[in-house]
């Protein structure tokens, strides 16, 4: 196969380190609520909130396979590639993974903004919590508690879709770890951005995230 293909590059380094970050943040967070560890919690959702923006605003400014332009097609185009017999190559992501990628990372933006308003009723509160009723506080916090499972739900499915592939000799986990992928079709290399860009982007949406909300649950874990 592979002396017929062309190994392209299609994931940056940022997307890479963006994907495997959160995977480990999303276990964090659920061990540190399972266990009740809520300031430890708060410290990740807090970095969570740090990989998810820069994720955002590299989806428009970023490398061409990362840019939801690229990615995300219409629902037409979405059903005539799950309807084909013979799938197309896809450099980066297919139409259907793009609409995965697109809810997941709506699924985490509302878990974030709904636990900047909830509470464990114990100890443990957003840092908005205060500035809403107790029966908004509640519904986020009901909100918080739900949309988790959401996540945990099509996140088994975007696991089980990688593994289908695998199967079908698409090694998607190989190249999400080395960014190339060997493919078959015409076309020319997607225009990738430095790495370094993304890291002086990430550092200043860091230290948004430190000075105004990190710095103290750090402080008090």
């Amino acid at each position: 196969m592979h002396s017929q293909s062309k190994k392209i590059k299609v994931w940056d380094l940022p997307v890479r380190v963006f994907h495997w970050s959160m995977l480990a943040l999303l276990i964090g967070l659920w061990w540190s609520a399972d266990a009740g560890e809520m300031s430890l919690h708060q410290v990740f959702a807090y970095l969570l909130m740090a990989i998810l923006s820069f994720r955002l605003i590299w989806g428009i400014m970023g490398s061409d396979t990362a840019r939801f332009s690229h990615f995300v097609r219409s629902p037409k185009k979405v059903i005539q590639y799950a309807s084909s017999p013979q799938k197309p190559e896809s450099i980066g992501h297919n139409p259907m993974g793009g609409y995965m990628v697109l809810l997941l990372l709506s699924l985490l933006t509302i878990q974030l903004v709904s636990g900047l308003f909830a509470t464990d009723d114990i100890f443990t509160e957003g840092p908005l919590y205060s500035y809403v009723s107790s029966a908004t506080a509640s519904t986020m916090t009901w909100l918080h508690k739900q949309n988790f499972n959401l996540i945990l739900g099509f996140s088994a499915m975007h696991v089980l879709a990688v593994v289908i592939y695998l199967l079908k000799g698409e090694n998607l986990i190989k190249a999400m770890f080395t960014g190339y992928k060997h493919l078959k079709v015409e076309g020319l290399q997607p225009k990738m951005r430095q790495a370094w860009i993304g890291l002086v982007l990430f550092a200043i949406i860091f230290a948004c995230v430190w000075f105004s909300v990190l710095a103290n649950a750090v402080k008090y874990m």
